[in-house]
């Protein structure tokens, strides 16, 4: 029999599957900064190595959601200075990368959704405008910590459903965090951890009902 699995493509941290995985589903998150040579396993998360465009799940599972955080180095607009520079092979690896995760999501038939930071993917038709847009601080009241502010883009696809903000008004002003953090070597990193709130929100609102029972 397959085992059910959510799929996180370009997922350092984790913090997306946890809720998944705190409910008994088998989490599977890939991303190129994993180690090439042996999978991380901690409870049911899977930490893979594996870049969007070629892995594929192990045989015997049957994903039933998606999430992807393809990087967003070089189309955010915080980062628009240096598009000249950069040229368009850079551009085409980002496309490259966020066109993979949606077509491999929309071949698994699941509901999924692609995370991504404002910038120019928006204005490229065959992508189009974000379906959504939030801030962290608009689902601190499911994790308090998440009380800052980064204008994010989500596309959604195959019934997925965003899910209603929870803010928490009793922790007064966001801040800004994120565009404060210092230069560092894993600032990027910093800058592009999955707030737990929202991971919490989104599994709440798109688990199979089984799932969000046992969570």
């Amino acid at each position: 029999m397959a085992v059910q699995a959510a799929i996180f493509l370009c997922d350092l941290t984790g913090r997306m599957a946890e809720p998944w995985a705190n409910a008994g589903i088998r989490c599977y998150c890939v991303d190129t900064q994993h180690s090439i040579r042996k999978d991380r396993i901690e409870g049911n998360i899977h930490y893979v190595w594996g870049d969007v465009r070629t892995w594929t799940p192990p045989t015997g599972i049957k994903p039933i959601f998606g999430g992807s955080f393809t990087p967003c180095t070089h189309v955010a607009v915080s980062g628009a200075r240096d598009f000249e520079k950069k040229g368009g092979y850079l551009l085409r690896d980002a496309l490259e990368a966020f066109e993979a995760a949606r077509q491999c999501f929309e071949w698994a038939g699941i509901p999924y959704f692609q995370e991504n930071s404002v910038g120019i993917l928006s204005s490229i038709p065959h992508i189009g405008k974000p379906d959504y847009y939030f801030h962290p601080y608009e689902y601190a009241g499911w994790c308090e910590e998440d009380n800052y502010t980064k204008n994010t883009c989500i596309w959604g696809g195959n019934g997925f459903v965003m899910p209603a903000p929870r803010p928490a008004p009793h922790l007064g002003q966001p801040d800004n965090r994120i565009w404060k953090a210092p230069p560092s070597d894993d600032r990027a990193d910093f800058r592009a951890a999955t707030p737990r709130g929202f991971a919490r929100a989104v599994f709440d609102a798109n688990a199979p009902e089984e799932y969000r029972r046992a969570a």
